[in-house]
């Protein structure tokens, strides 16, 4: 999920300093986040895989778009050669190239949204009306890269067109081409090991009903991996209900779930908000680290890159095993075993811990649109990891998060009761903190995170590898 949290940290874009800056901390990355979260013109909370595919995408883009200026880099979908140091290798080339690669990828995500995308190229004091191509100007580079992902991605097998199948009319941009269909409704379990779709409101009377959140993903074509294979994911046994002692081990992990949601205070429920966010826990800590490492141009368009690679692929992954297993959540495996019986757990904002019907039991916030198994945040912050401390040869971390009081997104005005810094000293502490969250906000099982972590670590180790390809110039075409 993402949303307000990440919405409040996010600074007024400004024009850039083309010689000496960063585009994309100035200017981009401010102007893109607050349309992408936002619930008209962009994607609703909770739809991390949209999120993720225009960080992916943009980040892209503003690799190929620089890799011309490199001594040695070639770039994911194109190859523009090597522009010599007579025609300007420098900061301010590399910035234009960078805005005019992200444009073109900004129009192809989000074509409603041209007039946000044109007063950004105005604040920078570049022509969005100029499409040249030429490949010897930072204008005409930047534009060739852009168009080269756009080709590249749009028919990547996520849908994002809506044209999946031949459909001429009525587009449906990332509709389900898996054919994918739950084996419960909302109204009734009736297998208490597959997922569930769960119903929400926000209180007003509408409700809405889930739908797992686009399958295809496990079908698009990854950055990193060339084979799906050695990623995959044992049975979640101790949801499965097979075999002696199965309903034992079944109600067992719901009781961790319950007692972590008792045991929730203010550190461990802004952990949970923080990780919740995807752009204010893994884009945010990547802001950081350019920041607080002073990181070049080149180093932070590379590192932004790698680190979203990674997690794309290991969402690629992760999704592949949770359509295999479509595991049932921990709410309605609660529900299950314990129907109107009591349980101790979270009661709801402003309630804390208390004694409550299981029927009535909520997570701390609500659920993704896709099965338990495994955990798509534990893999996103796996991969991540394990890509930054490949990158940067260390595990060294160190990202502090302040929370005044009160500035909870689902406890507003009331958690944390004092301000409140996180800080995250290592990326393995930051890993595991956000692998765990997910089980006290009561969102998944144990087994979902631990899976989550194995199984997207590689993916880590592989994107840093693929990255390096690409920087050597090694890398082969597409």
């Amino acid at each position: 999920m993402v949303g307000a949290a990440a919405q409040a940290q996010v600074p007024p874009p400004v024009a850039p300093d083309l010689d000496n800056g960063n585009i994309l901390i100035q200017t981009l990355i401010p102007t893109i986040i607050p349309v992408l979260l936002n619930p008209v013109t962009g994607v609703t909370p909770g739809d991390a895989t949209l999120v993720l595919r225009t960080t992916t995408l943009v980040t892209q883009a503003s690799f190929d778009a620089i890799a011309p200026y490199h001594p040695t880099a070639v770039g994911v979908s194109s190859r523009l050669g090597r522009r010599p140091p007579s025609e300007g290798v420098n900061n301010r080339n590399k910035n234009i190239a960078i805005a005019y690669a992200s444009y073109r990828v900004l129009l192809s995500l989000y074509p409603k949204q041209v007039a946000t995308w044109r007063s950004m190229m105005v604040l920078s004091g570049l022509d969005p009306n100029d499409a040249s191509t030429t490949p010897t100007t930072a204008i005409g580079i930047g534009n060739l890269a852009g168009t080269a992902v756009v080709n590249d991605r749009e028919h990547d097998g996520m849908n994002q067109l809506g044209d999946e199948g031949g459909r001429q009319y009525q587009r449906t941009p990332y509709a389900d081409t898996t054919g994918y269909e739950p084996r419960n409704t909302p109204f009734e379990l009736r297998d208490p090991t597959r997922w569930q779709p769960d119903i929400f409101t926000n209180g007003n009377g509408i409700y809405r009903v889930q739908k797992f959140v686009t399958p295809q993903v496990a079908y698009t074509r990854p950055y990193s991996l060339t084979s799906l294979a050695p990623y995959r994911s044992p049975p979640p046994a101790n949801s499965l209900l097979r075999g002696p002692r199965a309903f034992q081990r079944y109600k067992a992990q719901a009781d961790v779930v319950l007692a972590a949601t008792a045991a929730l205070n203010d550190e461990t429920k802004m952990t949970a908000e923080l990780f919740n966010d995807k752009i204010a826990s893994l884009g945010f800590g990547a802001l950081f680290i350019a920041l607080s490492r002073g990181q070049t141009l080149d180093q932070f368009v590379q590192y932004d890159f790698l680190t979203n690679m990674a997690s794309f692929d290991g969402m690629i992954v992760t999704w592949r095993q949770k359509i295999e297993w479509d595991a049932v959540r921990p709410r309605s495996a609660i529900e299950y075993i314990y129907g109107d019986r009591r349980v101790t757990a979270y009661g709801g904002p402003g309630v804390g811990t208390t004694s409550i019907r299981a029927s009535e039991f909520k997570p701390y916030f609500g659920v993704a649109d896709h099965p338990d198994y495994p955990s798509g945040s534990a893999c996103f912050c796996a991969a991540h990891s394990q890509a930054s401390r490949r990158f940067l040869g260390s595990d060294a971390f160190g990202f502090p998060v302040n929370y005044p009081a009160g500035s909870s997104t689902f406890e507003p005005g009331i958690t944390p009761a004092t301000n409140l810094t996180l800080v995250f000293p290592t990326f393995t502490d930051f890993e595991q903190r956000c692998a765990q969250s997910r089980v006290n906000s009561g969102v998944h099982f144990e087994a979902a995170v631990n899976e989550g972590l194995r199984l997207c670590r590689p993916v880590g180790d592989r994107a840093y590898d693929y990255l390096q390809t690409l920087v050597n110039g090694t890398a082969p075409a597409r």
